[in-house]
């Protein structure tokens, strides 16, 4: 998957997280998967005005420190972990953002619920690339009304299969 120029994310940056990144980099939790939870996710963010610097940190960072493909309930703490004592000197986000952004990869794997439209997006952004694996994303799982839009599921699930 060919990178779509971010001023956010740079090919510094992105350099960096390959040298971090344990599995895969074409795996299924590897960049094109964040690929398309960043395109999700900034297409939601249109829609509801969520914040798109924090949605495309998380893109890259939440399936960071996976430990395998499989049920690897801890991930998501250890991304934010590592956002915390690490990354965070790479990030550009106020302090406030910053605690979101951990937040969000935290709390992805199994999160139902959030106050912060932004956290709620950024789930909703990883959620909508699950049919990469055959897994239709499902409304009842999905945390803002923009996401469980038929023709956002129907939008996400193409482009989880066409590259």
């Amino acid at each position: 998957m060919e990178f779509i120029e971010s001023t956010i994310i740079t090919p510094d940056i992105l350099a960096r997280l390959r040298e971090v990144y344990k599995l895969n980099w074409n795996g299924i939790h590897g960049y094109s998967h964040w690929m398309r939870v960043r395109t999700n996710g900034l297409r939601l963010a249109g829609l509801n005005g969520a914040n798109t610097r924090i949605i495309e940190w998380f893109a890259f960072l939440h399936d960071i420190q996976r430990e395998n493909d499989g049920a690897d309930w801890f991930h998501g703490r250890r991304a934010s972990k590592l956002v915390r004592t690490t990354f965070y000197q790479w990030i550009d986000l106020p302090a406030v953002e910053l605690d979101l952004l951990c937040q969000a990869c935290a709390g992805h794997t199994g999160g139902k619920k959030h106050k912060d439209l932004t956290v709620r997006t950024c789930w909703d952004a990883d959620r909508l690339d699950l049919y990469r694996v055959g897994t239709r994303p499902n409304p009842k799982y999905l945390c803002t009304q923009e996401a469980r839009q038929e023709e956002i599921i129907a939008w996400a699930m193409h482009n989880s299969i066409v590259e």
